[in-house]
Formats: structure tokens, C-alpha cells, sequence
């Protein structure tokens, strides 16, 4: 059932996030979920989109539609998962692409979360794991056709401590591209903000949009094509699509920004660097690249 939200901030209500405001008020969702809706521009403070870090003011009015009941019910399914690594805390795993990280309206099983639920709750005769119910704790997405890792937290703990490691930029994460035509530099920065078409539901390259950095070093180049390292500095929505776009060479695959058509997105999140959650040492993965990549 979709329901809209209205809150009007009042002058006794403290300075507080935009999502922890939310998930106080809205005890119906899980804090990913409201996460997903803020960074989708689902949420409005004053008939504008904010991040969900911004710290509300009194007298604003936030406005948000919410899907209750279908969200908190994420179907368990056993889809084979791509493990790399795994501890107490934490899974690595490696996405395939063409998979959705979280349900959607319109999709509601064979995404990341429904495998990771089954996988962290039920054996593969479908026996359950434990008595009470694990929750997989989503830190960061990929797109549904970017391949490559991602880090899951397996406890609320974790998850808190990754999100602030998130936060702070203490999470370092490379991709391959494949690119349209020959980039002649070795190696360069894009710098270049990056705001959202709310009517049309769009992320763009905008002068007044928020600040995105991306670093890129070239690999191999090809008669039509470049292989790329690339590297976000900051991590904004499609930011690594839509500055290879930007700068006249989308990737390959893209046909939302301009890539030529292909099987698939030439994406693919390679190496991932990050602190245990523990906060005691410091870890490193890296995957080869998808036999679909390039032919």
C-alpha cells in the first residue's frame, strides 16, 4: 500500500538528518529503504530533493511516499551468490549484472536482498539457520547492469560502522570501463556536479548540482574503444556513467547516456578497500574481469 507522509518541522523539533528524522517518525520501513527513496528524489523538503545527510530546520515540510507492508516483506530466495569473502561481520560478494540490489515497486524477487536473505537464514535444504531472522545490511548499491563487489554487513553493528567508513570516504572502490572511441590521455580528473531532472526522473551533468569527482587512467585503447581504470572520488548517483559521458566518451553499453549498444554495461566494480568494521585491519579484494566484458 503506498502511503504519503507529511511532516512540518516544528521550532521545538531538534536539529536532526533528514533520514534519522524519517525513520523515527516512519517505524513501518527499515532505514535502507528509506535511504533508496531519498536518494531516488522520492522525499521532498519544500518541494526540493535533498541528501539524506541534510539537517532539517523548523518550519520546512517534508514530503514522502512510502510503500508499506510489500518492503518489509522481502521474499527469501535461493539464488547462488558469488562469495568472496566471509566472516562474523561481513560478506563480500561480487554482483552479477543484470541483478537488482533492492526490491523495487515493479520487481519484487530475484534481487541481491531476496538472495542474501535466503543465504544468511536458510541452509540449502531450506532448513533455517538461526531463531531469530538476519537481516542483511545494504551499505552501498551498484546499478542493476554494474557488475563488480560489494561489502554486506551481517549485523546492525557492522552496518553501522560501514556506513560511517561510507560516510567519511574511508571506502576506496575501482571499476573497468570500456568506453567509446580513444582517449588520448593517460590519465586525468572529471570534476564535474551533477544534478536530477525531477519531472523527468533523470540524473544529469548540472552547474548548480552537487559537487562529483571522478579519476580515470587509461589501460589499453582499441581502433574504436578505451579500457579504463576508473575511480570515484565522490559517489554520487550514475556519477562514473554520466562523466564518461560527459566528456565525450560513454560506455560502452550505456544506452541511457549515449553508449552504443551491447550485451551488456562495460562496468564492472573490480577492486574494493575498505576497514573490518571491527576497526582492526584494513582489507582488500579485487575480482577478474567478467568473461562478458569484452569480446
Amino acid at each position: 500500500m503506498l502511503t504519503k507522509f507529511q511532516f512540518q518541522i516544528a521550532e521545538t523539533t531538534r536539529k536532526n538528518r533528514l533520514d534519522k528524522f524519517l525513520y523515527r517518525e516512519i517505524n513501518a520501513v527499515s532505514r535502507m529503504y528509506l535511504h533508496h527513496l531519498i536518494s531516488d528524489g522520492k522525499c521532498t523538503v519544500d518541494g526540493r530533493v535533498e541528501s539524506r545527510g541534510y539537517h532539517i530546520k523548523a518550519g520546512e515540510t517534508i514530503e514522502i511516499e512510502v510503500e508499506t507492508g510489500a518492503e518489509t516483506t522481502v521474499l527469501s530466495e535461493n539464488i547462488p551468490l558469488n562469495i568472496v569473502y566471509e566472516d562474523a561481520e561481513i560478506l563480500v560478494i561480487n554482483k552479477p549484472h543484470g541483478m537488482l540490489v533492492h526490491p523495487t515497486k515493479g520487481v519484487r524477487s530475484g534481487t541481491l536482498l531476496n538472495a542474501l536473505n535466503y543465504y544468511l537464514n536458510f541452509t540449502e535444504a531450506g532448513e533455517p539457520k538461526t531463531e531469530k531472522f538476519i537481516r542483511a545490511g545494504l551499505v552501498h548499491r551498484l546499478d542493476k547492469n554494474t557488475s563488480g563487489l560489494m561489502v554486506i554487513a551481517k549485523n546492525p553493528l557492522a552496518h553501522k560502522n560501514l556506513s560511517r567508513h561510507f560516510q567519511r570516504r574511508l571506502v576506496e572502490k575501482k571499476y573497468y570501463a570500456v568506453v567509446e572511441g580513444t582517449i588520448k590521455e593517460n590519465c586525468g580528473t572529471i570534476d564535474a556536479p551533477i544534478g536530477r531532472n525531477e519531472e523527468e526522473r533523470f540524473w544529469y551533468i548540472a552547474v548548480d548540482g552537487k559537487p562529483a569527482e571522478s579519476r580515470f587512467q587509461v589501460i589499453e585503447r582499441f581502433a574504436d574503444a578505451t579500457f579504463l581504470e576508473l575511480e570515484p572520488v565522490t559517489g554520487r548517483t550514475n556519477q562514473l556513467r554520466l562523466h564518461c559521458a560527459h566528456i565525450g566518451h560513454p560506455i560502452i553499453g550505456d544506452d541511457k547516456y549515449g553508449g552504443r549498444e551491447f550485451e551488456r554495461l562495460c562496468l564492472h566494480a573490480y577492486k574494493l578497500f575498505f576497514w573490518h568494521p571491527n576497526g582492526n585491519h584494513r582489507l582488500e579484494f579485487e575480482t577478474e574481469l567478467p568473461e562478458d566484458f569484452i569480446k
